[in-house]
C-alpha cells in the first residue's frame, strides 16, 4: 500500500475549498447580476407598457373625436338634405295650386314667333321684359330635375366634409 503523504492531501483539500468558495463567490456574483438585469427587463417593460397604453388611449380619443365630428356632420347633411326636400315640397305645391307660376325670359326679336303667350308681370325682377309663362308639368319637371341636383350637391358636400375631417 503507499503511503499517501498528509501534506499532499491538506494541500488538496484546500485547493479544493479553494475552488468551491470562488464557485459559491462566482454563483453569488452572477447571481446579483442577473437580478439586477431582471429588474432593468422588466422596469424597461414596464415603461414600454405604460407608453404603448398612453398612446393606445390618444388614438383612441382621436378615434372617439373624429366619431362625434362625422355624427355632427352627418347631422347636418340630414337637416340640409330635409330642408331641400321640404322647399322642394313647398314649391311643387305652390305650382300645383297655381299660387305660383314658373316663367322664362323670351327675347325680343323671337317673341313675335312664338306661340307662348307672354305675359310681363309688374311684380316682377326684370322691368320691361317678356317673360312666357311655362305649363305646370313642365314646371314640376323642372323642379324635380333641380330637387336632384340639389340632393346631389348636398350629398357631394357631405362626402367633400368627410374627406376633409378623415384626412386630417
Amino acid at each position: 500500500m503507499i503511503a499517501v503523504p498528509w501534506k499532499v492531501v491538506g494541500a488538496l483539500a484546500l485547493v479544493l475549498a479553494g475552488f468551491g468558495s470562488a464557485w459559491q463567490f462566482q454563483d453569488w456574483r452572477y447571481g446579483q447580476q442577473l437580478a439586477e438585469q431582471d429588474r432593468l427587463s422588466a422596469e424597461t417593460l414596464n415603461q414600454l407598457a405604460v407608453v404603448g397604453a398612453t398612446a393606445q388611449q390618444a388614438e383612441q380619443d382621436k378615434r372617439i373625436a373624429l366619431e362625434q365630428k362625422l355624427v355632427a356632420s352627418d347631422k347636418t347633411h340630414f337637416e340640409k338634405m330635409t330642408n331641400a326636400q321640404n322647399d322642394q315640397a313647398r314649391l311643387r305645391d305652390r305650382l300645383a295650386t297655381a299660387d305660383v307660376r314658373l316663367s322664362v325670359l323670351i327675347a325680343a326679336d323671337s317673341a313675335g314667333g312664338c306661340s307662348v303667350s307672354a305675359a310681363t308681370g309688374a311684380g316682377g325682377v326684370d322691368h320691361a321684359a317678356v317673360r312666357a309663362r311655362l305649363d305646370p308639368a313642365h314646371a314640376q319637371r323642372i323642379v324635380a330635375i333641380t330637387d336632384t341636383g340639389d340632393r346631389g350637391l348636398i350629398a357631394l358636400q357631405a362626402c367633400q366634409d368627410y374627406v376633409r375631417s378623415v384626412s386630417r
